[in-house]
């Protein structure tokens, strides 16, 4: 089999795994991408890839609920500093070495796991919302801008702002998209996100789709926390494998 196909396979299932992760827990599509293409290439390059089939599929799940315009006042500080942290710390993404980004981007899937396996709920105060906001989303920026993944810290803080859980889908998509938007702008910015690569990135958009129907479909049918757990137990193994590159 030539390595154009094997390239080709690789890059539809990855995508569908992707798609069909986020459709049965609503999230975790650029985490999985990110983490399966670091294996096989640079973060930055991974990260180009992402760009398109992320964007489309977190517009759809933020437009999907009824709260657009008042989480866009409440959240427009984090929103504003997650731009400004991607775009500058974009740059590590493209000029680290590939296996030390890698590195990276095992760490930050492996604490995201984590995280989500153990940390307790907990619930931010209205009045300290004003101040961890702008903090909590540049935070978010530079992490996404280092690695591609943009989870940690945005994904707990949203969560403990007591929001409703249709609240809560939509201000996530309202994240990731800005994330995703802010993560090209950066890429572009420093040569890394050629034009060339939206055809491979528009490719992804139909196997991350199926994988999040074939998603949704199957929450139906297994226990959400299970999947969530075993989900969780990949990342982590994902992680240390990248993790672990640059020791030996």
């Amino acid at each position: 089999m030539h390595d154009a196909t094997v390239y080709l396979l690789f890059l539809l299932g990855t995508f569908l795994a992707a798609g069909l992760v986020k459709g049965v827990t609503g999230m975790g599509l650029p985490t999985v991408a990110m983490g399966l293409l670091g294996t096989v290439m640079p973060p930055a390059a991974a990260a180009a890839i992402l760009v398109v089939p992320s964007f489309v599929t977190n517009l759809w799940q933020l437009f999907s609920g009824p709260a657009l315009g008042p989480l866009l006042r409440r959240l427009w500080p984090m929103m504003l500093c997650i731009v400004l942290g991607t775009v500058a710390a974009s740059t590590l993404l493209v000029v680290a070495n590939p296996l030390w980004s890698g590195f990276w981007l095992g760490i930050a899937l492996i604490v995201y796991a984590l995280y989500a396996l153990l940390a307790p709920a907990f619930s931010v105060a209205a009045r300290l919302e004003r101040w961890l906001s702008p903090a909590v989303g540049l935070a978010t920026g530079v992490v996404t801008g280092a690695t591609g993944v943009f989870v940690m810290p945005a994904v707990p803080y949203l969560g403990s702002l007591n929001l409703s859980r249709d609240e809560l889908v939509q201000a996530l998509g309202l994240s990731f998209s800005i994330s995703t938007l802010a993560l090209a702008i950066g890429l572009y910015w420093h040569g890394a996100f050629q034009v060339s690569q939206l055809g491979t990135s528009t490719a992804a958009i139909a196997p991350a789709l199926i994988g999040m129907w074939l998603g949704q479909r199957l929450r139906a049918r297994i226990s959400p926390v299970r999947f969530r757990q075993c989900f969780m137990a990949f990342l982590i193994l994902l992680g240390v494998e990248l993790a672990s590159r640059p020791l030996f």
